[in-house]
């Protein structure tokens, strides 16, 4: 299988789409339209996956974390990274992280990345470490806040445990 990592363009939006569609999840077009534009102000990076010429997944570098310690501490961050299922275990997933790190060693010498914290995150979590992501050592957030102790959260998408990575190893 020939795996070719590549910036996104204005015609992979209705192809990405299309293709997430197939396995259930919705990804609209006007989402990859959005960061085509992000891209082209120098917001962030699009890196799109493709196994023998057919999109197979893509990964995001925003260089200004929406997360507020990072955002802070001006760590780049590694975003709404989707392979798509039939794709996985393939190395895909870890051919676009390389180029990510790659790209971001570039600016910073430490990426930062979000997982969530139930089972349907559970590849990610594993990889993230094994990559040599640690927790950033500031606990559970929910888009807003620090989850504090005690506190009753529903547990979603939104529920996010940051990690961060030393680029220069």
């Amino acid at each position: 299988m020939n795996i070719s990592i590549r910036q996104i363009t204005e015609h992979d939006p209705k192809t990405i789409s299309d293709a997430f569609k197939e396995q259930g999840w919705d990804k609209p077009i006007t989402l990859y339209e959005r960061y085509i534009g992000e891209q082209n102000n120098g917001e962030r990076v699009t890196l799109i996956a493709e196994a023998d010429g057919r999109f197979a997944g893509y990964v995001n570098v925003i260089w200004k974390s929406y997360y507020p310690a990072f955002r802070e501490e001006s760590i780049p961050e590694v975003n709404d990274f989707n392979v798509l299922l039939k794709y996985r275990r393939l190395g895909i997933g870890s051919k676009l992280m390389d180029r990510a790190e790659e790209i971001i060693s570039e600016r910073s010498s430490v990426a930062g990345i979000g997982v969530g914290v139930f089972s349907d995150y559970g590849n990610a979590q594993v990889l993230y470490v094994k990559r040599g992501y640690v927790p950033d050592g500031k606990g559970i957030h929910n888009g807003q806040y620090y989850v504090a102790y005690g506190e009753n959260v529903v547990i979603n998408d939104d529920i996010v445990l940051y990690l961060t990575k030393n680029l220069k190893n």
